[in-house]
């Protein structure tokens, strides 16, 4: 069997679902090959893209290699402006590789005429794969992957919507030129599909197996291993067929899921809640004993915990039986994190970074949400977190139906009064998510033509639509003095994946 990760995601480290999945794989006997090609694919585009002859093109030719090795070199980290250098021409250089109707970007992948929203389009994508822009990249290792007839599956995983094109033209290479190989399609994108309440294979057959939530032990069933009892999770990782030195980070990001699903599951505006996905938990021991025997045997620069939100049992397991690495991940706003010795303990643990889905300062659109947390109770969490010199990266939402202007102003005035305990912020505008117990009150605009969309826009009750939101954002919220810093200090395209190093490098 062999596992791919195709073309496009952030390409600072590995996979963590392919990971896990070539770790159960191996513990039980089994081999599996690892073919990361999205980081892959990019450094094929990078060497073969003519941009044009202005100075920055030139530039960021001559500087390619350069570049590469100084976003793997933490002292580049010390310095936002030389980073963002970099990040910048590293990109340009890419965006000038895509062919024809592509973009792409560090971090994205679109295509002008074919959407990843629109199943019609995806099996377009699969139908003439060399149209896509990684095509001869992938069509020359694929041939030689599967010539000899000796790997019988290839499972491919689609965790976001920028890999959707891509993986399509992948597995319509395989279907067309090894009719024998049985395709095995899975991921996060591919669990939120099939959580649908319209769910159906639309794909023509393309793909001889289409997997649901975590994959071990179906792959496992495929391979001769008799089935377990009940869906799980692993803890074993299979990092070594990746390859970990190529990625753009400074050392190795080890990534590492201690669940799936979300243990609150209650936020009416989340996708979890309107797909119903079944929350599953490794035990809080068992998490924090695998993360940190995996962290004594790799080492790495920084572990990623990949979850939707670390559960507290998790985060006090990890206080008690710390990796002995730096850490960072989602958390919810809850009572431990007001805590300033819990917050001193998880920062003795490694703790560098925490992203909290704080959406509002508003009270009453919070518990408009179900957020079940209190403005006050943020408050506490960020001053708490700060003074235990534990970066935060605060995700707010803009525009759901529980939101007017005056509501937006106020999240605005609790940024700035508490600018000094945010490292980061993530802005968004509201979408609806389809099935969403809130959408039946509501009168849908569709603003994705897709089959497979997730999201609608919609009439806003308080008349607080898209356009007035981005305005606010645009020429309100970022141009105060206060939040504009905040802002200024995002990474670019790796966003909270490159941000806890520099809070490392500052402290």
């Amino acid at each position: 069997m062999i596992l791919i990760n195709p073309p496009i995601a952030k390409p600072c480290e590995p996979p963590a679902g392919m990971a896990r999945l070539a770790g159960a794989i191996g513990e039980a006997g089994y081999r599996c090959g690892i073919l990361d090609m999205n980081l892959g694919g990019m450094f094929w585009v990078l060497a073969h893209a003519t941009p044009g002859d202005d100075r920055w093109s030139l530039r960021a030719v001559r500087n390619l290699s350069r570049n590469l090795e100084a976003l793997r070199d933490e002292t580049t980290y010390r310095n936002l402006d030389r980073y963002k250098r970099c990040v910048n021409d590293v990109n340009h250089l890419l965006s000038a590789g895509a062919a024809g109707n592509t973009r792409l970007t560090l971090s994205d992948y679109e295509d002008r005429c074919r959407s990843p929203v629109r199943s019609v389009d995806l099996i377009e994508a699969a139908s003439h794969p060399e149209d896509n822009p990684f095509y001869e990249y992938f069509s020359g290792h694929l041939r030689e992957i599967f010539a000899c007839g000796e790997t019988r599956f290839a499972g491919f995983s689609l965790t976001y919507l920028s890999q959707a094109l891509a993986t399509f033209a992948m597995m319509g290479f395989v279907r067309n030129e090894f009719p024998s190989v049985k395709i095995i399609l899975g991921g996060g994108l591919v669990t939120s599909w099939m959580s649908s309440s319209g769910w159906r294979d639309c794909f023509g057959g393309l793909a001889d197996h289409i997997v649901k939530g975590p994959g071990e032990d179906f792959l496992l069933g495929l391979l001769g291993s008799p089935p377990k009892r009940g869906r799980r999770i692993s803890s074993s990782y299979g990092y070594d067929a990746f390859p970990l030195g190529d990625y753009l980070a400074p050392g190795m990001i080890m990534p590492f899921s201690t669940s799936t699903g979300c243990y609150y599951g209650r936020c009416s505006f989340c996708p979890e809640t309107a797909e119903g996905n079944r929350y599953i938990q490794l035990s809080p021991g068992k998490a924090a004993a695998g993360i940190a025997r995996l962290a004594e045997k790799y080492r790495p620069a920084l572990v990623h915990i990949v979850d939707n939100a670390i559960s507290p049992p998790v985060l006090k397991a990890l206080v008690n039986e710390p990796p002995g690495v730096p850490w960072y991940g989602f958390a919810r706003v809850t009572e431990e994190l007001t805590d300033r010795d819990f917050c001193a303990a998880l920062k003795r643990s490694g703790c560098v970074m925490l992203k909290l889905g704080v959406e509002s300062g508003d009270q009453d659109v919070l518990d408009g949400m179900h957020k079940g947390i209190r403005v006050t109770q943020v408050s506490d969490t960020l001053r708490t977190l700060s003074e235990a010199g534990i970066c935060t990266y605060v995700y707010l939402l803009f525009g759901t139906p529980w939101e007017d202007e005056i509501a937006a102003r106020k999240t605005r005035e609790f940024v700035v009064s508490h600018h000094q305990f945010i490292g980061f912020l993530n802005l968004a505008v509201f979408n609806l998510p389809h099935g969403s117990p809130d959408a039946a009150g509501l009168t849908a605009k569709p603003f994705y033509g897709g089959d497979l969309s997730f999201y609608t826009d919609f009439v806003h009750p308080r008349g607080w639509d898209r356009k007035k939101v981005r305005h606010f954002l645009d020429r309100e919220f970022t141009r105060h003095p206060a939040i504009r810093e905040i802002v200024k200090r995002q990474p670019p395209y790796f966003t909270s994946n490159h941000a806890p190093f520099f809070h490392r490098g500052i402290t």
